[in-house]
């Protein structure tokens, strides 16, 4: 799908103010320069959210965390220990491991991982996946979207982990084995710092977007009275 077609179909149901959505994938050489920073990979929504293409890979991505879940490296040993006794968000580090072993961390298919908004390129055809940054209301309506079509229990997926793991190691799982679930996320403290306080993540693999494209027209988010009550104050 061309990423004009994309938009207009986006506009039509979340209407003129909501954020265009972030898309991601992996490629052997960088789509930009991006300069070496330190801390998290969501400080770089700001450059983001400006129109700027951001490209990672071992050589600008500090966080070890980070670079973990974008699949270049393996886990730092020190990750359990410090997320349970320093950051405080899982009783033990077994409890850390055990969360990381279910997310079955897939190593990068290629050198760089770039993120970009959607308008920044010609097609959405070689995106691993799409992140909403969602208000409640838009939340509701993507979530009624997902669930449109799929009566599967896990349609839509909250786990434990960061904000990179929710958001991008999760859906590149999700894409390669050509799944059909999505996933909320951003609730991580350490990334909310740089979430608008009023904002959710909402992330679909390629896998699930292409079949979830097929139904706005004939889904609520086109047909109902209620949801256009909701798009007329997004």
């Amino acid at each position: 799908m061309t990423t004009q077609v994309f938009i207009k179909l986006f506009r039509d149901v979340f209407g003129e103010n909501a954020d265009l959505p972030i898309v991601y994938n992996y490629t052997d050489e960088p789509m930009a320069d991006t300069p070496k920073f330190g801390g998290c990979i969501f400080k770089k929504l700001v450059e983001i959210n400006r129109g700027e293409i951001v490209s990672l890979n071992t050589s600008n991505l500090q966080c070890g965390g980070g670079r973990f879940y974008a699949g270049f490296t393996d886990m730092p040993e020190r990750v359990p220990n410090f997320v349970s006794a320093t950051e405080h968000y899982k009783q033990t580090a077994d409890q850390v491991l055990q969360s990381v072993r279910q997310m079955n961390i897939q190593r990068a298919p290629a050198e760089w991982l770039n993120i970009w908004r959607v308008d920044q390129s010609e097609t959405i055809d070689d995106i691993e996946g799409m992140i909403f940054l969602a208000t409640p209301d838009e939340l509701s309506g993507l979530c009624g979207w997902a669930f449109y079509d799929n009566s599967d229990p896990k349609a839509i997926v909250t786990a434990f982990g960061s904000g990179c793991s929710a958001m991008f190691a999760n859906v590149t799982t999700e894409n390669r084995r050509g799944g059909q679930s999505c996933f909320i996320g951003l609730f991580d403290p350490s990334a909310r710092a740089f979430i608008d306080k009023d904002k959710l993540g909402f992330a679909i693999p390629k896998s699930r977007l292409d079949t979830m494209l097929l139904t706005v027209k004939e889904s609520f988010l086109s047909q109902s009275n209620a949801w256009a009550k909701i798009k007329d104050r997004l």
